[in-house]
């Protein structure tokens, strides 16, 4: 069936950590680690985040400060009372504005190209609750039909209710519709376990021997649903 709505992860696939203000924030703490490091260090310290998804019970929350603290482990940047100051305050700033505020220069053209498809695009997102005003001041917003955080709707991927409640406000069948995101045991699992189309964002190929359908970027996204 033809793919008639987008559902799009927000972190990782269209918002990403402001490593600057990372690292900015490491530093008044004492912490020297350039934003490169960082940003360098994440991909793996994701990938592990999501086997503990597979094997635990942790909720997003939960994940995100722990993922922080993977991202700053391969950075080669040991834990101390100097690090927990700094998840600290970057915590007390991700509550109020959320910190995945970097936007990726091909991420509004994709928007751009994938509205010229046709296809009806939605936010589908395990965030904090404050993902609407972040995608205002981001200007992302109007490019979706609806945005779905999973704080304000009480329930998160994989969780297929949360998948539900984002193809009943966006008048979406599941059987038109592709969710599009970042971790296996979250975005695909979720949304074939919903009866979704799943796809995954790889750049590293970390997923490779996974049974997913995978893109490196949401250019080639574009690509391949234009076809």
């Amino acid at each position: 069936m033809r793919i008639e709505t987008l559902f799009l992860d927000a972190g990782g696939v269209l918002v990403f950590p402001n490593w600057t203000r990372v690292s900015e924030t490491l530093g008044r703490h004492g912490v020297a680690v350039s934003a490169d490091a960082l940003q360098a260090a994440e991909p793996r310290a994701k990938f592990d985040i999501d086997q503990g998804i597979r094997d635990g019970n942790t909720t997003d929350a939960q994940r995100a400060w722990l993922y922080m603290e993977l991202v700053l482990e391969n950075a080669g940047i040991a834990l101390d009372a100097r690090t927990a100051a700094a998840l600290e305050e970057l915590r007390a700033y991700h509550a109020e504005h959320n910190l995945w505020e970097f936007v990726p220069a091909d991420v509004v053209p994709a928007l751009q190209r994938l509205s010229t498809l046709g296809l009806k695009l939605v936010v589908v997102s395990n965030a904090n609750g404050v993902l609407h005003r972040a995608f205002d001041r981001l200007g992302l917003t109007q490019y979706f039909d609806c945005i779905c955080d999973s704080c304000i709707e009480g329930v998160e991927k994989p969780d297929p209710r949360f998948f539900q409640i984002a193809l009943d406000r966006s008048g979406s069948a599941a059987g038109s519709t592709m969710h599009v995101g970042d971790l296996y045991y979250v975005d695909v699992v979720g949304a074939r376990a919903s009866g979704l189309r799943a796809m995954l964002i790889d750049p590293f190929d970390l997923y490779k021997e996974y049974d997913a359908d995978r893109v490196r970027t949401l250019d080639a996204l574009v690509s391949r649903l234009g076809s």
